[in-house]
């Protein structure tokens, strides 16, 4: 009979390996390093944001891992250069998300409310990618809770004052 330590290695042995490659297979800018995001200012409806931009893939790849909290009155904004399906994950992340998925003309294509952060390892292996359904040219990620608490549809509208 086996015993629960002897189970217990092989899955331990696993699970660094995998975080091992995991690490080792984020592009090196994305790595622990600090990223630097320049700011800017949206609306969505008539709720400002100050927001960080994430409009290069070094700062996309980064986005929000490992900060530790987000006010409800900030946010981070993908610009894309075209329109397309991106698809989002919570690799790393400290808290739940609200992302909002956003065409060239402002409008919201696709919304998911209150996603769960991937940090531990067993969460990291099985972490899924939000995928929307309809291209989109910016996504917003937000801290859990803002499109409920703002009212936020599938009516709602972006208003770039300054990215």
């Amino acid at each position: 009979m086996t015993t629960r330590a002897q189970a217990l290695i092989p899955i331990t042995i696993a699970a660094v390996i995998i975080g091992v490659i995991g690490m080792l297979t984020l592009p090196s800018d994305s790595k622990l390093e600090s990223v630097e995001f320049p700011r800017g200012t949206i609306l969505v409806d008539d709720v400002a944001l100050e927001v960080q931009i994430a409009d290069s893939e070094p700062r996309r790849v980064r986005g929000l891992m490992f900060q530790e909290q987000l006010p409800y009155d900030q946010g981070m904004i993908f610009v894309f250069q075209e329109p397309g399906l991106y698809s989002l994950w919570m690799l790393n992340m400290q808290f739940s998300l609200d992302m909002i998925w956003f065409d060239s003309n402002g409008n919201v294509v696709h919304i998911e409310e209150n996603v769960p952060p991937c940090k531990t390892v067993v969460e990291i292996t099985s972490c899924q990618s939000v995928v929307p359904d309809k291209e989109a040219l910016y996504v917003l990620e937000v801290t859990s809770g803002f499109i409920e608490q703002n009212n936020i549809t599938e009516n709602s509208k972006l208003t770039i004052i300054s990215i």
